[in-house]
């Protein structure tokens, strides 16, 4: 940093300094004017007078003024105006008092707004300006009259354009703070939804497998004495189960690796078109599951194709998990205008509690469900039957309104 900018550092931190070192440099510069004499004798262009005691005071009384012009800037404009107004009648010769008066005005122009700077600075140019016409020793078309009305109209306009230059930096600044406080905003919601999505993912994954472990061990556990043979099978189901649910979550977790890690995994996410793969699991966990398509043909958005299948998924677990060994459940998928129908039925004898509205509050399926089909503009519509089971209904968009809109279909 220069030595130049480390001194306006300075002053701009201790501005009572800065002023009372403005005021002292005025005072010597209304002295230093006090002694030259614009109308020398006999012809003399510039020549040195002596200036009035009065003068000296005046000028003295106008500095010390301006040391204050920060706190009080009109009542300081209204003492410098005054001691011109004085010296301009009573002095003789003038000396340069209302210097102070336009340094006082700059004040009130540069730290209030433009009405009153109209104001004020009118006020201050007719008052100084025709106490020095009507009142003062010289003429009225004497050059020092027409000075003092030039210089307080300049010193009006300075401040007046040093507000405007503030106000605009200072907005150019706010509009930069806000745009920086809207992207940050911006990128804890994107981060805030991409954890909610991996959130949902790890769920759906442990929810599902992880219910079918349990129930493959169960049913591994009850037979493993009198039917070994079976008992193999369901711990061959739990095998497989437990290696779906790794894989799945090794495939979620890459997510949130680097994009140019190689190890990253490059299998597409789950779709409807791993629906029988999907249904089948529940088959060997004991589930049987009717299923009734009348989509085919249509290719679904990765989106909606991806929420599609965890709601089924969801569903199917819910439906091993809370609605009896005995539980049936039918799943359908059908195009119907510019959507797709997701039906999963039960007719389950349990005690009708579902997961994300279990009475410990403690399940998140329901609620991930109807986050999955609001991010992807769909509805989802859940509820018990009438004579028992469960219904879980979604209406997810194949296509968007507009494209809906110019189907001729």
């Amino acid at each position: 940093m220069s030595t130049l900018a480390r001194a306006r550092c300075t002053l701009g931190a201790h501005p009572s300094a800065l002023d009372s070192a403005l005021a002292a440099g005025v005072l010597v510069c209304m002295v230093a004017g006090s002694f030259a004499d614009p109308h020398g004798p006999e012809g003399v262009t510039w020549s040195l007078r002596t200036p009035a005691v009065l003068s000296l005071v005046l000028m003295a009384v106008g500095a010390a003024a301006l040391a204050f012009r920060r706190r009080a800037p009109l009542v300081v404009l209204g003492v410098t105006g005054s001691v011109s107004v004085v010296e301009s009648i009573t002095g003789d010769p003038r000396a340069p008092v209302v210097m102070s008066a336009v340094i006082a005005l700059y004040t009130v122009a540069a730290s209030t707004d433009r009405p009153t700077t109209w104001r004020v600075g009118l006020l201050t140019m007719t008052v100084l300006t025709g106490a020095a016409m009507l009142f003062g020793p010289l003429p009225w078309y004497a050059q020092e009259n027409l000075a003092v009305f030039a210089w307080t109209g300049i010193g009006a306009s300075a401040g007046d354009a040093v507000r405007s230059r503030r106000a605009f930096v200072q907005a150019i600044r706010d509009r930069a703070e806000k745009a920086e406080r809207t992207r940050e905003e911006e990128a804890r919601r994107r981060v805030a939804e991409e954890r909610l999505r991996i959130a949902r993912d790890l769920h759906d994954v442990v929810a599902h497998h992880i219910a079918l472990v349990n129930v493959q061990a169960g049913v591994a556990s009850h037979v493993m004495d009198k039917r070994p043979d079976q008992a193999k099978e369901a711990l061959a189901h739990v095998r497989a189960a437990s290696r779906s649910a790794l894989d799945e979550l090794r495939a979620t977790v890459g997510l949130l690796r680097q994009s140019g890690d190689p190890e990253a995994p490059t299998e597409p996410a789950p779709g409807l078109d791993r629906l029988d793969e999907l249904v089948g699991t529940f088959h060997h966990a004991g589930l049987p599951v009717e299923v009734a398509r009348a989509d085919q043909g249509t290719e679904l958005p990765a989106a909606v194709d991806l929420a599609a299948y965890r709601i089924i998924q969801e569903a199917l677990t819910n439906v091993r998990k809370h609605a009896g060994r005995q539980a049936k459940a039918e799943v359908s998928v059908v195009r119907v205008g510019p959507n797709i129908e997701v039906t999963v039925l039960d007719d389950g004898t349990g005690d009708g509690a579902r997961d994300g509205a279990a009475p410990d509050g403690g399940g998140h399926g329901l609620l991930g469900m109807r986050e999955r089909v609001t991010a992807v503009r769909g509805t989802l519509t859940t509820g018990p039957r009438y004579g028992g089971g469960f219904r879980v209904h979604a209406i997810l968009p194949v296509r968007n309104r507009t494209e809906a809109a110019e189907d001729p279909v």
